[in-house]
């Protein structure tokens, strides 16, 4: 059976004060295991991305626990827990966030380099993960050189360059056309299913969330299966 890599119990996250505070998450529950893919759904402003990023140690609870492949965070410090999402974490954004002066293979190469890979290394593996997502041809076209497709994908391959146990995507497909998104949504169920990372992925594009292994919603507060 795989291990639960994502684990977030009793989670409690609300903003503002008094009359004026909003729940985002009460006791909220959630368990995502080593090579599945989750999809979450829910309306703009249900807290998908507070959800996220409280999943990728970027913001605390006010109150539960989140566990990163068996670690509990809530007594975690800072230092603790930037350690811990930089080499358990990957992150893909609706903006592909690439560093436009550096080539394709730089880009997936330098979380390596800060990793305490060799430069040989980064490139090899920044060079595997660029032909596994179809776009190796690319490796030395700068992002603006790139389809948006193209750039997605390479974005994709930097957040997996570090064999993350973890994989975070916040509508992965949002400004691609649809034959584009199905092909960045291949390239990214493809990688996380080989690496065995768990995976997370807000998106309001029913069509690709059905291709999940699950498919949840915030509702009041609570983190729920849904049909689609």
């Amino acid at each position: 059976m795989s291990r639960t890599h994502l684990k977030l119990a009793k989670v409690h996250r609300h903003y503002g004060e008094g009359d004026k505070m909003v729940h985002v998450l009460e006791a909220a529950d959630l368990t995502v295991k080593g090579g599945e893919l989750v999809a979450i759904v829910a309306p703009s402003g249900a807290g998908k991305s507070t959800l996220l990023h409280i999943s990728g140690l970027l913001e605390r609870p006010q109150a539960g626990e989140v566990e990163i492949v068996g670690v509990g965070t809530t007594g975690m410090s800072e230092r603790g827990r930037t350690l811990l999402r930089r080499n358990t974490i990957g992150y893909v954004y609706q903006f592909h966030h690439l560093l436009p002066e550096f080539t394709a293979i730089e880009n997936v190469s330098m979380p390596q380099l800060i990793a305490g890979r060799s430069q040989k290394e980064a490139d090899e593996r920044s060079r595997h993960l660029l032909e596994m997502l179809g776009v190796g041809k690319r490796g030395h076209h700068r992002p603006a050189e790139l389809s948006g497709g193209e750039q997605q994908r390479v974005a994709i391959a930097r957040a997996a360059a570090n064999n993350p146990r973890v994989v975070l995507a916040d509508e992965p497909t949002g400004n691609l056309d649809p034959a584009t998104s199905d092909l960045v949504f291949d390239a990214l169920s493809q990688l996380i299913r080989e690496q065995g990372a768990a995976a997370l992925i807000a998106t309001h594009n029913h069509a690709l969330a059905k291709r999940a292994d699950r498919v949840v919603t915030i509702r009041n507060g609570l983190i729920e299966p849904i049909e689609l």
